[in-house]
């Protein structure tokens, strides 16, 4: 999963396997996106600590563009 750099209203673009799922505006949002794509019920911890997901252009704490 590759999360980019937060818009101008904070969302960031989520692509897996070269979709494009959404924007988030959180970890939940990505969260609900992983649960969606299958992984069981992913908490938000672990959204920010997780190896699977790239962020581009900060961190899972960079939501303001």
């Amino acid at each position: 999963m590759i999360v980019y750099p937060p818009d101008e209203q904070g969302g960031r673009r989520v692509r897996m396997d070269g979709e494009i799922l959404g924007l988030a505006f959180n970890l939940r949002d990505i969260a609900e996106f992983l649960r969606r794509a299958g992984l069981d019920d992913p908490a938000p911890a672990w959204v920010e600590a997780s190896t699977l997901i790239e962020w581009r252009g900060g961190g899972p704490d960079a939501w303001e563009h």
